[in-house]
């Protein structure tokens, strides 16, 4: 069996359909004090994965408790295409390495298909932006199937054969048994992009993985990440600094303003793409949520909203 062969004893991503009928979804978004109009939508198509509800979270500084975010809420449903957008002080990355399970929220609740999020575990996998996160002693298959042997525990041959495929799937089959020190920065973040893949995690977590990479690398690291959830339709969070990122990248957008992290807004990015983003409608959009995240005097809207309205 090759690289590129059908596989059979393991499944790829799907759509995860949820139970839910959207009026139950509806009731449950306005019983949380979150937004109906999704969960409506939502509900009809896929379930909720993932809550997060009045979560602030704390980090030390020094001899300082700095406050990351303040209360923040937000669902995340099957297939989202979801994005923490804000700048630097707003606790996006905190609050990305909380779901994790890497840090506790010091009040609010992280859940999980319902269950509390209590530490790390396989299904949630995420992709950092350094370079620097994988081995250099491994070959790029190795990197990609260590984690299956070690969490999913598969077999060797096993875990090689569904790294291979993962790999093929971001064009770097031929590469399989290079070492990392001989690829490019673009090339280690689809090695990483694999990786997490390959876990088939509930819910892929990525935190400014493009951010480092030149604008021609990154555009192109865009495109493969949207064709491959195209392909997969895996539930993304995604962290981003860049508006048009975020616009580019997300289905769904939260802003957050800064000091400590609060939501702003909450908006649906889904008419957006790479074909459009030399247009005057997307530079409006963008334009829009710039005032929305640094205009002071304009109030928070934790709600809803198509990003042209």
């Amino acid at each position: 069996m090759n690289a590129t062969s059908p596989r059979t004893w393991f499944p790829p991503y799907t759509a995860r359909s949820g139970a839910s009928p959207a009026a139950s979804a509806a009731s449950d978004a306005g019983a949380a004090g979150r937004p109906a109009a999704h969960a409506a939508q939502a509900g009809a198509h896929s379930e909720r994965l993932l809550a997060i509800d009045e979560v602030s979270l704390e980090y030390r500084s020094g001899a300082r408790i700095v406050r990351a975010t303040h209360q923040v809420s937000f669902d995340v449903y099957g297939s989202d295409r979801f994005v923490l957008l804000g700048p630097s002080g707003c606790g996006k990355s905190t609050l990305l390495k909380a779901i994790a399970g890497f840090i506790e929220p010091v009040s609010g609740s992280i859940a999980l298909d319902g269950r509390p999020v209590r530490g790390p575990g396989p299904d949630r996998v995420v992709v950092f932006q350094e370079f620097d996160q994988l081995p250099p002693w491994k070959t790029v298959v190795e990197n990609v199937a260590f984690p299956l042997r070690a969490a999913a525990k598969l077999s060797r041959a096993e875990a090689r054969e569904r790294a291979l495929h993962y790999l093929d799937k971001v064009g770097l089959s031929a590469f399989a048994d290079a070492y990392p020190h001989t690829l490019s920065g673009g090339m280690k973040q689809r090695v990483a992009i694999a990786r997490a893949l390959a876990m088939q995690p509930r819910v892929l977590l990525m935190d400014e993985p493009f951010a480092a990479l030149d604008a021609l690398t990154r555009r192109k690291m865009q495109e493969e990440l949207l064709r491959l959830w195209d392909e997969f339709r895996f539930t993304l969070l995604f962290v981003t600094h860049s508006i048009e990122e975020a616009l580019v990248v997300g289905n769904r957008i939260l802003l957050l303003s800064p000091h400590p992290g609060r939501v702003r807004a909450e908006l649906n990015s889904h008419e957006h793409s790479l074909d459009n983003v030399d247009t005057g409608d997307f530079r409006d959009h963008v334009a829009r949520i710039h005032r929305l995240l640094f205009d002071t005097d304009a109030p928070h809207v934790p709600t809803t909203e198509d990003a042209a309205s």
